[in-house]
């Protein structure tokens, strides 16, 4: 062969050897094809739909489709999961509160779907403590607990419901504070849980610092510490620790993840964009004025958290006898 001619087809060879990389980039860079869905699995206007729209904009600037939040509230988010979880389309994915993979299976016994077969796990998204407030007459601190010592089962707490955070959460506080022991009242929605306090109906409850503080800072509820350490969402606070509470820590958090069959190629391309969408200033900031600590985590990471978290709760539930009528 002619040495020219040789070498002109070494060269080729060695450039579409080169090239194979950036093949496989574009292969992966492919997904998605169209709009992404991304369900939620509560109205419009609650915490985890804001928390959904602030990373639909920027996840929709990263993969170059749109990503439209689709609400289907109900049965406690538990809905949407479901379809996310049967989800074949490969552009569905979903945001999820704690409860749809750490308890609802203890307390559904027909829970449709597997929480830890049937899902992709892709990243938590955003944490906040609860706050325990309490009437703005009761005593601040571990006077609050021995006043609710003596009050017995005939001091109420309230919560968004059996099974919510809030409920299983004071549960699991009575478990750590001898002598504790309000009685569950269920609510609608956290600001039915605000009213009762307010009208004399309960006198505390756990939720979320984006309800809690608006009524601590206008003097109308007594906010008595944070489930967990010190947060830079309400810097003010001490946590329940200063007022005696020891091995007490709980979160509300939302997680986004897709149906068990979403392919590799989707995974990977979410999973990279994803850790530049969460250490923006703007996506951080907007999240915490809503009320929400960034996070951001690996898939394992989220898988150890749930795990973590479903113990606890299965403990509390169990001990409990805490059921869904």
């Amino acid at each position: 062969m002619h040495a020219t001619k040789r070498a002109l087809l070494i060269a080729c060879g060695l450039a579409a050897a080169a090239a194979l990389p950036l093949a496989a980039q574009a292969q992966t860079d492919a997904w998605p094809t169209r709009p992404i869905r991304l369900l939620v699995g509560f109205p419009g206007g609650s915490t985890p739909d804001i928390a959904a729209r602030t990373l639909a904009e920027p996840l929709s600037k990263a993969l170059g489709q749109p990503v439209v939040v689709d609400n289907k509230p109900g049965a406690s988010g538990n809905i949407a999961a479901d379809m996310v979880a049967k989800a074949t389309d490969d552009h569905t994915l979903g945001i999820v509160i704690n409860g749809n993979l750490t308890s609802s299976k203890m307390l559904y016994p027909r829970l449709p779907y597997d929480p830890a077969k049937d899902f992709t796990y892709l990243s938590l998204i955003a944490t906040a403590p609860l706050v325990l407030v309490a009437q703005n007459n009761l005593p601040s601190g571990a006077g609050f607990f021995d006043a609710a010592r003596k009050g017995g089962d005939k001091w109420n707490y309230g919560s968004v419901g059996v099974g919510s955070v809030g409920h299983l959460g004071m549960e699991l506080l009575k478990s750590r504070v001898t002598g504790f022991s309000p009685e569950h009242v269920p609510y609608q929605g956290n600001p039915q849980v605000v009213t009762a306090m307010l009208g004399d109906q309960v006198q505390m409850a756990l939720i979320p610092p984006g309800v809690a503080m608006p009524q601590v800072r206008a003097g109308k509820l007594k906010a008595i510490g944070l489930t967990g350490g010190r947060s830079a969402l309400v810097p003010e606070l001490p946590p329940l620790a200063d007022a005696g509470v020891r091995d007490f820590s709980l979160e509300v958090w939302v997680a986004l993840l897709g149906p068990a069959n979403l392919s590799k190629t989707a995974q990977a391309r979410i999973s990279r964009e994803l850790e530049v969408i969460m250490k923006q200033p703007e996506v951080r900031q907007k999240l915490f004025e809503q009320g929400w600590q960034a996070v951001g985590t690996s898939p394992d990471g989220m898988r150890l958290r749930v795990k973590e978290e479903a113990a606890i709760m299965t403990r509390i539930i169990s001990a409990r006898g805490i059921k869904i009528q």
